[in-house]
């Protein structure tokens, strides 16, 4: 479904993503490890049209996308969240569901029916799927920490995504809201069908739920595998896991 290819991005002469190459495949959980400053999120951001690469390319579905802007990529399937919610705190959480679905929709200038009419089935169902539907109208800046989390991600989701790019899902929270998160994260994969793309540092979150893993060392690609092969690789385990991981 995505592929990388030796990208790299530089700026002011930093390196911050060299030569990176990732392969997703539809229907995967795939995560991206590595220590702060790998380029992990420059990676993303490249992936998801917020940088263009100077070098090499990324192919979303056959297609190129290396030069696309953010807004066409999500409309060709690709939606993501980010390190820091990126919500509405002054609107509802109905509506900030709403307004994603109406951008998708291509609705969002419709000025003959009031907004309250439009997209109210697939919002509800969106929140209904995320377990916020008994918070809709309350606003979104007045949520817990990990339950904005969980809008943003209902949020990407009113784009109707088949790659589903989460930057650090967990950052934050408790390791209950965590483990709530992970499960909801696949059971959403495996409900919609979703293809699922995600950075993360914890290593417990990462190994239990990822089906191949990307890692990442001063913005190169080290290893891409399963989890397995992954921890058994002496360059990773010197780099980034340690040797209680071996």
């Amino acid at each position: 479904m995505l592929r990388v290819e030796e990208v790299s991005k530089s700026f002011d002469g930093f390196r911050a993503v060299h030569q990176a190459h990732l392969s997703v495949e539809a229907g995967a959980i795939v995560a991206v490890i590595g220590p702060n400053g790998a380029g992990k999120t420059t990676l993303f951001n490249l992936i998801t049209g917020v940088l263009t690469p100077d070098r090499g390319r990324v192919l979303f579905e056959g297609v190129e996308i290396s030069r696309q802007p953010p807004y066409e990529i999500c409309r060709r399937g690709i939606a993501r969240t980010f390190q820091i919610a990126n919500i509405f705190p002054r609107l509802t959480v109905f509506a900030n569901v709403q307004v994603a679905v109406l951008a998708h929709e291509r609705q969002s200038l419709n000025l003959i029916r009031p907004a309250r009419t439009l997209a109210v089935r697939e919002t509800t169902s969106i929140l209904e799927g995320t377990g916020l539907q008994h918070k809709a109208r309350r606003l979104a800046g007045a949520l817990s920490h990990g339950d904005q989390r969980i809008l943003e991600i209902a949020i990407a989701l009113g784009s109707q995504p088949r790659l589903l790019v989460l930057d650090e899902p967990t950052a934050g929270m408790s390791p209950e809201e965590t483990a709530a998160t992970m499960a909801l994260i696949r059971r959403l994969a495996r409900e919609r069908g979703l293809t699922i793309l995600f950075c993360e540092h914890d290593m417990e979150v990462v190994f239990s739920v990822a089906e191949s893993i990307m890692v990442m060392r001063q913005g190169r690609t080290i290893v891409q595998g399963p989890p397995d092969a992954v921890r058994q690789n002496r360059e990773v385990q010197e780099a980034y896991l340690g040797t209680s991981h071996a």
